[in-house]
């Protein structure tokens, strides 16, 4: 299943954990690939940038379902700082 091939970002390529997450949530897989690459970009930047693995599990969790309620970008994220 995880050998599925989906849309990354434009620094980044999706990891593991959340390309997992994103595969077992049909909603959620179809707002990430509906969003840019730029978008998706902050999304998986957002989720490898902390440090503690349970804070990255609750990233990627709120990205599956901050992306069914229809945002596009991690809310109160300052961006990917791979882009500047």
């Amino acid at each position: 299943m995880t050998n599925r091939k989906i849309a990354t970002g434009v620094a980044h390529e999706i990891p593991l954990d959340l390309k997992k997450t994103l595969l077992a949530s049909p909603p959620a897989l179809a707002a990430w690939e509906d969003i840019t690459p730029l978008a998706r970009n902050e999304w998986i930047c957002w989720v490898i940038s902390v440090k503690k693995p349970e804070t990255r599990h609750q990233h990627v969790a709120r990205t599956r379902d901050e992306l069914i309620e229809g945002m596009r970008r991690p809310c109160c994220w300052t961006g990917c700082p791979h882009r500047k």
